[in-house]
């Protein structure tokens, strides 16, 4: 099954933004690219108006224009790329969802038309982060370039989330020929006085740390022997800050759905959901292909 590269866009700066991405995306791959925009009808809801009327309603001539004009500057710019272009009735969250059910990758930007100037990832890339049947590119941030040639970073905790995030991680750096960086987040001292206290929790952050990092270089190693690998132990307040702060030197930080201290019923952990609202690079939700 020849999964495509699915993009959502509605116009705005940031899907387009998010649509340059995924085309280089499914150039990478070698892979279609579907442009994908979900719509409503005037209710806000993606029924008819009219209790009497039957069926869904009709997709926009607008919409479709917006979208086929957008297929013809990507494949302007980006020379090899198959694009299809289509219209789903249904919520933008929801139709994007639906479609990672058969996609290889889901990209979406970090706000859409709906989104609020303040609001550093709208409801529909929280939503598609959090549901996604498949690994999810969230864009951003929108408003400046974003570098492609820097290295890939990936969180590591030890977790299985985590393992899954460097595995893909790992086949992101290959793709895009530059190093994979592998981060693991330490705490901070705090504020221990205490030099006996401090001492300790250096040794054994400093012992945890590398046993992790050699244990994740290995398993990269193992699939890609030729790839550059790094390994990047930080202290900080927070494995979030850790990853936010570090994320200013790459072109990738990819995270896992959960770490170590996740809940199991949670979907989307607060070190990925703060990653992927704060970072200074685009960021890779390592969910599994279902």
């Amino acid at each position: 099954m020849n999964r495509p590269v699915v993009v959502g866009v509605d116009g705005s700066p940031s899907s387009l933004v998010a649509a340059e991405h995924a085309a280089r995306a499914a150039l990478l791959r070698s892979r279609p690219l579907l442009v994908v925009h979900g719509y409503l009808h005037a209710s806000g809801y993606g029924v008819p108006l009219n209790p009497y009327d039957l069926g869904v309603p009709a997709p926009s001539a607008e919409a479709q224009q917006m979208l086929e004009r957008t297929a013809a500057e990507l494949t302007g710019r980006w020379p090899g790329l198959a694009v299809e272009v289509r219209q789903v009735a249904g919520g933008p969250g929801v139709t994007m969802i639906e479609e990672s059910r058969r996609a290889e990758l889901v990209v979406v930007g970090s706000r859409g038309l709906g989104g609020f100037a303040g609001l550093l990832l709208g409801s529909v890339g929280a939503q598609v982060a959090a549901h996604a049947h498949c690994p999810v590119l969230v864009v951003r941030p929108d408003e400046q370039p974003i570098p492609v040639d820097g290295p890939v970073l990936v969180g590591v905790d030890g977790s299985e989330s985590s393992r899954v995030a460097v595995g893909l991680g790992a086949d992101e750096a290959a793709l895009r020929d530059v190093p994979l960086v592998l981060v693991h987040v330490g705490p901070a001292d705090g504020d221990r006085t205490v030099p006996e206290e401090i001492e300790e929790s250096q040794a054994a952050y400093q012992a945890e740390a590398v046993r992790l990092l050699a244990d994740a270089s290995a398993a990269v190693r193992a699939e890609h022997p030729d790839l550059v690998v790094r390994e990047h132990p930080v202290r900080a307040a927070g494995a979030a800050q850790g990853l936010v702060e570090a994320s200013g030197a790459g072109s990738l930080l990819v995270v896992g759905t959960r770490g170590r201290a996740g809940f199991a019923g949670l979907l989307l952990g607060s070190v990925s959901q703060a990653a992927i609202q704060h970072a200074h690079c685009p960021v890779l939700v390592a969910h599994p292909v279902s």
